[in-house]
């Protein structure tokens, strides 16, 4: 049907049963319904009679091939007036007269089903002017997860968010998008912790039915423009300012199994080098070399743990990129391998933007390879950032990456370690980014735009590989799209030192884990403002039971060191900084169960007690890993604070007392802690010191922490050992260079036991020779 504003697909004019699936005729296009899983199916609608088999980078597997639908029993079923293709556990309604998609599960419970408007027209597909929404029932309770980096509230639930990587803070960027907005929306105000869109786009959310705590998935491989709009009773909007329907809809019922096959289809992230779980210090400041030296040396004197020492924008010369300021570093080789000889690794940061200048050279071989973005004309797009005039390479062509991974892996011939991609929305300054065209200018800006970061992160991999092919590679984004777990780590960009900033990051960093980014932080202590002594404090505490632990902060700041507030603070925040160290062994194995499964390192209660309507809009505090409970200070002056412990039964790591789960306590919140609990049951590996970093760190025990369970039952832990730092751990072609050790606790009858069996053919410079078992058990 048309009208004045939109083309509305009614009615389906044949349908056809194909090797895969459903194949319909409809408005002049194509629709596929085929099965990926026995529980995920694509919807796919074509654009001109014609389907883009590759519509974003995010998918990394072929969802049709040998491990996907090739192997899914399924059948297809003619009724009166609909299709259906049915599997072992969804059922695909497709009906014809009015066009519409309702997904099943195969006991009859909704997965999806389109809405219908006042006059009963289904909203299955609309599209104007090349734009398309699609709109579903919702009840009016049901809760909303995901979407990746997203402020505010973890239940995104009640709100509408946009999908447009975005330099957050930078005004050029976004008025914009705030002048379309009602003075009264959150998101109008830059400081306000709702603010969107954000640096990092992934189109992927779960919805968890309120009535009976079952989850469904979506993920719409698209990387337009695109908008989801939770705030409606009964329905819910997603549109897309171009590109085509590609949608893969996961039935759940668990949000863990979602996540599962949504880390299946677009990658989980490679096993990190284990340096980079480790403290890293970071200022944007205009540092020269013996200032990095002065620093390094203070950190080992203090006997403060630290493993990364990052370098900001003032390194270079004149912001070009690839370059060193030789007044501000004269022997840069020199000064990395001095920091490494004591155990500090070195990241400098790498924008997109390739200054304009003639006779640079890195600028001059770019424009002779032809691999910078064009304007439509077919001149070099000219943006504005720190250098001023930049040239963007186009990260969209094979050429292009392939010359950007060299230049990485040339960078890193001088001893870093790692990449920082920043400025990689792409952030273009007062120059609006809509002339940057793709594809040697074949492509538009709207179709790459939110895929640059993941295409930019793609090329540096690719260089870092080729310079090191036996190291595990670390590269961080700022920005990002769906996929990005693969090659990059996320942090959360400019924040504030505010405590209302800290909060945020919880719920932030759980949208990451549940979007399949389990890699991610944010700065400790707040980037932008001045901190204090007690937020600083407090930050800390929090961000070192975090999967990403840096300290960075502005230039103009006040000094955030960990000794810049006096004795007390320096003291309070090297137990903290230790207690993340003694922790490496529990971390380091949750980041292997991240990269096998894509299960989130720190991760909403949600995620582990579904069925728990409790736990629904708790953001406040996390799990980190299966078995750490934190609840981190969040206001000042705090003393205490209420925390709700989930089923089971939860130890104070503290105080050692025991609380049933299922319940809301108050815990005090005293100067040199945060509220930090273990779940009864668990097996805690653990380093019994605290070493000055990980560098060569290889210690004769392991203390496995038992947390006696009160209950009979069975639980179980994993510690995972290797080098980690190279990729001997991934052995294809055999057994990995690993030792993988499962502890087994088990009540029976009131008797408890321990078991632990250890697999594995080992690895180079492993010394463990014994675990120190330390009980736990209720006083």
């Amino acid at each position: 049907m048309r009208t004045d504003h939109f083309i509305l697909f009614e009615h389906v004019d044949s349908v056809e049963q194909t090797e895969r699936g459903l194949l319909a005729r409809l408005h002049g296009e194509l629709l596929r319904v085929e099965p990926v899983r026995p529980d995920v199916v694509r919807l796919q609608l074509s654009r001109g009679g014609a389907f883009d088999e590759q519509p974003t980078y995010a998918v990394c597997v072929d969802p049709l091939g040998p491990d996907g639908g090739e192997g899914v029993a399924w059948q297809a079923q003619e009724s009166d007036g609909a299709w259906k293709l049915v599997t072992d556990e969804l059922v695909v309604t497709l009906w014809l007269d009015p066009f519409r998609v309702d997904v099943h599960r195969t006991d009859g419970s909704v997965v999806l089903e389109s809405a219908a408007d006042a006059e009963g027209r289904y909203w299955t597909y609309a599209t104007l002017n090349d734009a398309w929404t699609t709109r579903r029932r919702i009840g009016r309770h049901d809760a909303i997860y995901g979407l990746g980096e997203k402020g505010g509230r973890h239940n995104r639930r009640g709100r509408d968010f946009t999908l447009w990587n975005t330099d957050v803070l930078n005004e050029h960027s976004t008025a914009e998008f705030r002048a379309g907005l009602d003075p009264d929306d959150p998101r109008a105000d830059m400081s306000s912790t709702e603010f969107d869109p954000y640096y990092v786009s992934i189109p992927f959310f779960y919805r968890r039915d309120a009535e009976t705590g079952a989850a469904m998935g979506s993920f719409v491989d698209n990387g337009y423009r695109g908008s989801y709009e939770f705030s409606g009773d009964d329905e819910y909007r997603v549109s897309f300012h171009g590109g085509q329907w590609t949608e893969y809809v996961f039935a759940g019922p668990s949000m863990a199994s979602i996540l599962e096959r949504y880390t299946w289809l677009t990658g989980r992230a490679s096993l990190p080098p284990i340096w980079s779980l480790g403290y890293h210090h970071c200022r944007w400041h205009a540092y020269k070399q013996q200032d990095i030296e002065v620093i390094a040396r203070r950190y080992r004197d203090d006997e403060f743990p630290c493993d990364a020492i990052w370098l900001d924008i003032d390194y270079m010369d004149g912001y070009r990129v690839f370059t060193w300021d030789s007044e501000r570093y004269p022997d840069p080789a020199g000064m990395l391998k001095g920091l490494a000889n004591q155990g500090f690794r070195t990241i400098s940061i790498v924008d997109p933007g390739v200054k304009h200048d003639p006779g640079y050279e890195v600028y001059d071989d770019g424009l002779a390879k032809d691999v910078f973005c064009r304007t439509e004309g077919g001149d070099t797009y000219i943006g504005q950032v720190w250098p001023g005039n930049t040239a963007f390479p186009d990260f969209a062509t094979p050429e292009a990456r392939a010359w950007w991974g060299d230049l990485n892996a040339k960078h890193v011939e001088s001893g870093l370690a790692g990449i920082w991609n920043d400025m990689n929305e792409p952030a273009t300054g007062e120059i609006p980014p809509e002339r940057m065209l793709f594809d040697k200018g074949r492509a538009s800006h709207e179709r790459y735009h939110n895929q640059y970061a993941l295409l930019m992160a793609m090329g540096t991999i690719e260089g870092l590989r080729a310079a090191r092919p036996e190291a595990r590679t670390f590269i961080l984004s700022r920005a990002g799209f769906a996929g990005i777990q693969r090659y990059a780590a996320n942090w959360m960009g400019d924040n504030q030192a505010r405590w209302d900033h800290l909060w945020v990051s919880m719920p932030m960093a759980c949208g990451f884990g549940l979007s399949g980014q389990p890699f991610v932080g944010a700065d400790i202590g707040g980037f932008q403002g001045d901190t204090n002594p007690e937020l600083f404090l407090r930050w800390f505490q929090m961000g070192v039971l975090t999967p990403f632990c840096r300290n960075h902060s502005e230039t103009g700041n006040i000094d955030q060191y960990p000794w810049s507030f006096g004795p007390e603070i320096h003291e309070l925040t090297r137990q903290a900084v230790g207690l993340r160290y003694r922790l490496m062994p529990y971390i380091y194995s949750a980041f292997v169960r991240a990269s096998e499964t894509g299960e989130p390192v720190q991760r909403p209660l949600v995620l582990d007690f579904q069925d728990d309507p409790q736990v629904v809009d708790v953001d406040d505090q996390y799990l980190f890993g299966r078995d750490l409970l934190v609840a981190p200070v969040t206001e000042a002056g705090m003393t205490s604070r209420s925390v709700y412990l989930p089923a089971g039964d939860w130890y104070d790591w503290y105080t050692g007392q025991l609380h049933p789960g299922g319940q809301r306590i108050t815990v005090e919140t005293p100067r040199e802690r945060i509220p930090l609990f273990a779940r009864a049951g668990a097996g805690i590996p653990m380093w019994t010191e605290v070493p000055a970093s990980t560098d060569g760190y290889r210690p004769e025990s392991i203390e496995l922490h038992v947390f006696d369970p009160v209950v009979d039952g069975r639980w179980e832990s994993l510690l995972v050992e290797d080098d980690g730092l190279t990729v001997t751990h991934d052995d294809a072609a055999g057994e990995p260079e690993r030792l993988t050790t499962r502890v087994v606790v088990t009540r029976s009858g009131g008797e408890v036991s321990v078991e632990h069996e250890t697999s594995g053919r080992g690895y180079a410079g492993h010394a463990r020779t014994r675990f120190d078992v330390v009980r736990h058990a209720p006083e």
